[in-house]
C-alpha cells in the first residue's frame, strides 16, 4: 500500500461524534512516552500528521485521520500517565473502553509496547483485556533502534512468556522503529489486507 493522502478529520471526546462507520479503522493504542505520534508519522510517510511533543499524554482525544480516503488511522490517548490526575485518567480510559467495545467498524487496534522495557503490567493488562472482549489487535513493539537486538529480545521474550500463561495462541506481533522505518510494510499489508475483507462483507 502506497500512502498518498492522510488527512485530519476530527479530534472527539465523544465515541457518538466520531465520523460515521462507513470505512474501516485502525487505532493505535500506548502508555504515554511509547513513540506513537512518531511511528504514525512514520507509517503515513508525513512529519507532524500527529503531533510528537516531549511532554507526555498530550493525546487526551479520540483522534482520526482518513487514510487515501479509504480507511481511518485513529490515535487514541496514551494510556498510563501518571502526572495526570486520577479523575482525568479514569474519564480517559472510558472513553478508551466505549471506542474499543463499541465501535462497529473497528478493524484492528495496534498496541504499541516499548522494546526497551521489561514488560510492564500496564501493557500485558491491555493484551489481555482485549482477549478478554475477543477484539482483534496486533502488538507493535516500538523504538527497536534504540536498543541492541540482543536486549529488545530479550524484553520481547520476556513480554511473551507473561502471556503464555493466559493466551493458548500469543498474539501476532511486529517490530517496529519510526527511525528506520522498520516495520512500516508490515502494518501497510496487514491493513490492505483488511480493508479488502472489510469491502468484501
Amino acid at each position: 500500500m502506497i500512502i498518498r493522502q492522510a488527512v485530519f478529520i476530527s479530534s472527539n471526546v465523544s465515541v457518538s461524534a466520531c465520523p460515521g462507520p462507513g470505512l474501516p479503522e485502525y487505532a493505535f493504542i500506548g502508555r504515554s512516552n511509547v513513540g506513537k505520534s512518531s511511528l504514525i508519522n512514520m507509517i503515513t510517510g508525513r512529519k507532524n500528521l500527529a503531533r510528537i511533543s516531549s511532554t507526555p499524554g498530550k493525546t487526551q482525544t479520540i483522534q482520526h485521520y482518513l487514510i487515501n480516503d479509504e480507511w481511518y488511522l485513529v490515535d487514541l490517548p496514551g494510556i498510563g500517565y501518571a502526572r495526570s490526575p486520577l479523575t482525568q485518567r479514569s474519564k480517559w480510559e472510558k472513553m478508551i473502553a466505549s471506542y474499543l467495545l463499541t465501535r462497529t467498524s473497528l478493524m484492528n487496534t495496534f498496541v504499541l509496547v516499548d522494546s526497551r522495557l521489561q514488560p510492564q503490567k500496564l501493557d500485558i493488562d491491555l493484551v489481555n483485556w482485549l482477549g478478554e472482549h475477543q477484539l482483534p489487535f496486533t502488538i507493535l513493539f516500538t523504538k527497536t533502534d534504540k536498543t541492541t537486538y540482543s536486549k529488545g529480545k530479550e524484553n520481547i521474550g520476556a513480554f511473551r512468556d507473561m502471556l503464555t500463561s493466559t493466551w493458548e495462541e500469543l498474539p501476532q506481533h511486529i517490530l517496529t522503529s519510526a527511525v528506520t522505518g522498520e516495520g512500516k510494510l508490515e502494518i501497510l499489508s496487514l491493513i490492505s489486507d483488511t480493508n479488502r475483507i472489510f469491502r468484501k462483507g
